[in-house]
């Protein structure tokens, strides 16, 4: 009986400067900022350089340590996409403001990806992938 007594004057005591705290200094937490609400800058050509690096770099160190091409491009891009989608919405300044489906930002990021890649690590990347990503580089020239 004294416990209970004595807690409910503690509770008394502590909420009412609490509330007086709250109402006075406006203190809501219900008004703060949402990030999630503002406007998402495009990616810029430095931002999509930094993201290629970060990829390849995953990529290069990746396959070094066992890792199969296949799955370490897959998480690479995964990456580079989530953080364009999540940082940027989803759009490249390069190519206006429209947002990119999915797949066109898993193309995209894959073969920057590679052809990052096979500048800086060449030995990480399969053969028959460096011939077509090339030839496709190549195709692009003309």
């Amino acid at each position: 009986m004294m416990i209970n007594l004595y807690s409910k004057k503690i509770y008394k005591l502590l909420s009412i400067p609490l509330l007086l705290y709250l109402t006075l200094f406006d203190i809501n937490l219900f008004n703060r900022e949402i990030k999630s609400e503002k406007k998402l800058q495009a990616a810029t050509e430095n931002d999509l350089y930094l993201y290629k690096g970060m990829g390849a770099s995953y990529l290069c160190i990746a396959s070094k340590a066992g890792i199969k091409f296949p799955k370490a491009v897959g998480v690479a891009t995964a990456t580079f996409v989530q953080v364009i989608e999540g940082k940027h919405g989803g759009v490249v300044k390069e190519l206006g403001d429209k947002k990119l489906d999915r797949d066109k930002l898993f193309a995209g990021a894959e073969f920057q990806i590679v052809t990052t890649a096979i500048k800086y690590c060449p030995d990480s990347v399969p053969e028959e992938v460096a011939k077509k990503v090339n030839q496709i580089l190549k195709d692009n020239k003309k």
